[in-house]
């Protein structure tokens, strides 16, 4: 198991240069940017054939290679190969099982070998083996689950997790090419409805977010859940809607639905410790969703108003001065953001 707190993110990497992605209400529904230490380039080009409804959640293949999206309506996700300078590719074909309902979290395996999107009807999680398009859909969980939000996968791909807004609001399964036998439900449940969860880096933790104070649970994670992490001390102040740990693990962030920060973030050891003052700046509506850059010198929070979509440095002194908003904004409410792996 590597160190709780892990080398990299803010100590001493290169500066990122890659993309940011971002889904959001209407059309194109997914809006994606050059990005680098001087903030936003110029928007790529949209893709040929866009995504059918709202980009309720976008991801990038752990290689940079494809670009998913999930949205509304029949056919509920597409998924593009990517290029880091060129954009989008011809949209893969459909699988052939389509997500059930609306898809409100995807993502990919950390080998890229699977792709999982959370959905809002009967199975409520579908997992597709992945090269360079869908395979046949593993069969659905023994145990199943309802009302899904949010779906990560454990760093080292041996589990997958799944956010539900009906009790016990976290599910969890071994992960091997199909789902196993579900854990045990934590002891102490998330208080309310969840809407995303993530793993630490090395996957020693696993946090969740959701409605209710503090926004935030965490658990210590191995193959199980472990009793529940101490709340904040500083609750987030709003419902929580999306969550992200930073690369290096010091810190964790939750996207929330309350003036005037709509993002907390919290340094993070075994724990949660103190809450980083907001940032100058604040996003101007609802956090729904938040990234930190590969490097942990960025941190991205896609919010319901204008400009829908805001980014500031980040070190160990908290938000820096919000980078200059990008010259083509999203078409409107951020869901969801990302940025390539580097």
């Amino acid at each position: 198991m590597l160190s709780k707190k892990l080398l990299g993110g803010k100590s001493g990497a290169a500066p990122y240069s890659g993309d940011i992605a971002v889904g959001h209400v209407t059309s194109p529904y997914i809006s994606v940017y050059p990005w680098s230490s001087s903030g936003f380039g110029t928007k790529y080009a949209n893709p040929a054939t866009l995504p059918t409804f709202t980009g309720t959640a976008v991801a990038f293949s752990p290689d940079g290679a494809n670009i998913a999206v999930g949205s509304g309506n029949s056919v509920r996700f597409a998924v593009y190969p990517w290029s880091s300078g060129s954009g989008f590719g011809t949209k893969y074909a459909d699988p052939s099982t389509l997500p059930t309902g609306n898809v409100y979290g995807i993502a990919f395996s950390p080998d890229g070998a699977d792709i999982a999107a959370a959905h809002s009807l009967s199975p409520f999680i579908s997992v597709y083996p992945w090269s360079s398009g869908f395979g046949t859909k593993y069969a659905n969980p023994a145990t199943g689950v309802t009302a899904t939000t949010g779906v990560a996968f454990s760093p080292d791909g041996a589990d997958i997790a799944v956010t539900t807004t009906s009790t016990p609001r976290i599910h969890a399964y071994p992960w091997s090419s199909g789902f196993g036998t579900k854990y045990a439900n934590p002891s102490t449940l998330p208080p309310a409805a969840s809407f995303g969860v993530a793993f630490f880096p090395d996957g020693a933790d696993i946090v969740v977010a959701h409605d209710s104070s503090p926004g935030i649970s965490a658990y210590p994670w191995s193959s199980g859940f472990g009793t529940k992490y101490a709340d904040p001390s500083t609750p987030s102040g709003g419902s929580g809607n999306g969550v992200a740990f930073s690369p290096d693990g010091s810190d964790v962030a939750v996207a929330h639905g309350s003036a005037p920060d709509h993002c907390a973030v919290y340094q993070w050891s075994s724990g949660f410790g103190t809450k980083y003052a907001g940032p100058s700046t604040p996003p101007t509506g609802d956090g729904n969703g938040v990234a930190f850059s590969p490097d942990g010198a960025a941190i991205a929070i896609a919010h319901n108003f204008s400009p829908f979509i805001s980014v500031y440095p980040w070190s160990s002194s908290g938000f820096g001065t919000k980078y200059t908003d990008p010259t083509t904004l999203p078409a409107s409410t951020g869901q969801s953001v990302a940025f390539l792996p580097a």
